[in-house]
């Protein structure tokens, strides 16, 4: 019985010595690195083990394991990575930190006031905002029917962006149906049209029989940048706000409360930088932030203007600065590293040429001819025209005028 039990560890130890090249060339499959050794050299005792306590477990069962506990150490590896990188934002911010309510709109503190008093008294009438982008017209829509029917506001809410649904097809069948259907036990519910100056004038005279044949059933909230392409009949119904571009102090603030939820270190002049480049579009301020955020650890005024291609408001005073003095090489090379080297478009410039204007520590008379040919040459782009051509033919122009 003793030299079979001898026989039988010395089996024992030849099938380990065969299992310590497996375990070896396991290293590369456990980690490749100094961790996948160290599971090796484990690997050897546990091993060693199993041979003074066979009944605790197989060599194979064991080598499975080692697998096991490798894959499940970089399963966790992998998920702390991909914690950290959606710990800055797979969420899209702006509609992250999207107002729920209508006090939290920044920068328009008076029509806020209006429209809850309207909620207060359960007296909404037809709304037309109108305004330029980002300045919250389409988050106070929303805020009134989440504040006037709570969790079923998507039930009571039908939201249509007339840019793409601008036909008559549009208004007769879904508009319609929408405004017959039940309230669910609330006296109304909210049609939101966003972009209704995109509506064609068939669409706007059959939203206004709508309007008509529906007087107590639906509220409609129109949403355009310019509510002189809304028909009469239309705005007559309808109480009118004007949202105009939110303020630098509405804008800063909400950046900085952005950046410090987010936990992100943002200097002084990155603020000023996200506020120029925004230019009261507070989706634009908060999109930078969130784009300028990744780059670094720290958001500044250099990063804001590379991630945004805005132009830096003392190169644009620059460039006019040479012009108005009759350089027009240099003030033509200046304006070929804006539009080719840093990459902004020749309406972005003509856009910050317009609103620097009266910045600039120039005469009356000279910022006077500035704006005449920002005017015209806004003009010719807008009908088609080559932007770099147009652009330089301006600075040609202040620099001939100074000749």
């Amino acid at each position: 019985m003793g030299r079979v039990a001898e026989r039988g560890e010395q089996v024992a130890v030849r099938r380990v010595s065969r299992e310590f090249t497996l375990l070896d060339v396991l290293a590369d499959d456990v980690a490749g690195d100094a961790h996948g050794r160290r599971c090796v050299r484990g690997g050897k005792n546990r091993a060693l083990s199993l041979v003074a306590a066979p009944e605790q477990g197989s060599l194979g069962g064991f080598i499975r394991s080692e697998r096991d506990r490798s894959n499940m150490s970089e399963a966790a590896e992998d998920d702390a990575d991909e914690a950290a990188a959606s710990a800055r934002g797979r969420e899209v911010w702006i509609e992250k930190y999207r107002p729920e309510s209508l006090a939290d709109v920044k920068g328009h503190e008076n029509i806020t006031e209006r429209l809850e008093s309207y909620i207060s008294r359960n007296d909404l009438p037809h709304l037309l905002f109108a305004g330029p982008a980002g300045t919250g017209k389409t988050t106070s829509a929303v805020a009134i029917a989440k504040q006037l029917y709570g969790d079923e506001w998507q039930e009571n809410f039908l939201e249509l962006n007339a840019s793409d649904q601008r036909g008559i097809d549009v208004v007769r069948d879904r508009i319609k149906s929408f405004a017959r259907s039940s309230f669910g036990g609330h006296d109304y519910r909210i049609i939101f049209l966003d972009e209704a100056d995109a509506l064609t004038s068939d669409a706007q005279s059959a939203l206004r029989r709508t309007m008509e044949q529906f007087p107590n059933n639906p509220r409609f909230i129109l949403s355009c940048n310019y509510s002189s392409q809304i028909i009469d009949p239309i705005q007559s119904r309808c109480a009118v706000f004007r949202f105009s571009p939110l303020g630098d102090d509405a804008v800063a603030e909400q950046v900085r409360e952005i950046a410090e939820t987010e936990g992100i270190e943002v200097t002084d002049d990155g603020v000023d930088a996200l506020v120029y480049a925004a230019d009261g579009d507070m989706r634009k301020a908060i999109n930078g932030l969130q784009a300028a955020a990744v780059m670094g650890d720290v958001v500044d005024e250099e990063a804001v203007f590379a991630i945004t291609s805005t132009a830096r408001p003392e190169e644009i005073k620059e460039m006019v600065d040479l012009a108005l003095g009759g350089d027009f090489a240099q003030a033509r090379a200046k304006l070929d590293t804006l539009i080719t080297d840093i990459g902004i478009a020749g309406g972005d410039i003509i856009d910050q040429l317009h609103r620097s204007v009266w910045e600039f520590d120039i005469p009356d008379r000279e910022a006077v001819r500035l704006m005449d040919r920002i005017g015209e040459a806004d003009y010719r782009i807008t009908a088609g025209a080559n932007e770099q051509v147009q652009l330089e033919a301006l600075l040609a122009s202040l620099a001939l005028d100074e000749e």
